[in-house]
């Protein structure tokens, strides 16, 4: 991975950013992610990317935002939209790239883990290009207040290329779940207090987007980042 020095931290050049996700967001009734009902810790710091990961754009983009979020949580939703646009606009030069972990809140959607295996198995049968079209699918086919369909799972897999009853086969298996409870843990520990939990990764600097913020207040983020990489 490229490293890249930053002048000013990106902890400061994301509280700027979200300030106008704030203001975006001023007059709304709903928090902006789900929340997970204990305290946390307040660190920020997670393992590295590596070719274990869920990648969608250049593993080896100076920018790379690390989402831990959960299939049935509704502001991952409007946040896998966010971010499915960014990937469109700076994934296809190389100057983004986006990581997907996991953090199922259990406690307020029961299926959220065997989502999350799923789409391990999905990964695991069709590689990465089908756990992104499974993922997309999962969020796509449900509105914003609803839980995912989990009969409709199989018909995802094949949707994504995968055999039905290998697919079948992995889930009951539950060979993913620690996998699964491996990155909720990570998620914890780096200060996730709900869904999105995103981390931002710049050269040797970490920085924290907390919830669904829109995409402009994401944008001005990495155009903010990309100057300073590029000395302007």
């Amino acid at each position: 991975m490229r490293t890249h020095s930053l002048a000013i931290p990106i902890a400061i050049i994301i509280a700027a950013a979200l300030i106008g996700g704030a203001l975006f967001f001023t007059g709304e009734k709903e928090p902006l992610s789900t929340i997970v009902p204990e305290k946390e810790s307040a660190e920020t710091s997670i393992r590295p990317v590596d070719n274990t990961d869920h990648i969608l754009g250049n593993p080896n983009a100076p920018i790379i935002l690390v989402e831990y979020s959960d299939f049935d949580c509704p502001y991952c939703k409007q946040f896998h939209e966010t971010m499915t646009r960014i990937i469109t606009e700076y994934g296809a030069n190389g100057q983004v790239a986006w990581v997907y972990r996991h953090f199922p809140l259990t406690q307020l959607h029961p299926n959220a883990a065997l989502l999350a295996e799923a789409s391990e198995c999905i990964a695991e049968l069709g590689g990465n290009d089908a756990f992104w079209t499974f993922t997309d699918t999962i969020f796509a086919e449900r509105a914003l207040s609803e839980q995912t369909n989990v009969a409709r799972l199989p018909e995802f897999a094949e949707n994504a290329g995968v055999e039905k009853d290998a697919f079948e086969a992995c889930v009951a298996s539950e060979r993913h779940a620690g996998r699964v409870a491996e990155d909720a843990q990570e998620a914890v520990t780096s200060g996730g207090k709900g869904t999105p939990h995103t981390i931002v990764l710049a050269g040797n600097q970490q920085g924290l987007i907390s919830g669904a913020q829109p995409y402009a207040s994401v944008k001005q983020i990495i155009d903010s980042l990309l100057a300073q990489m590029d000395g302007r």
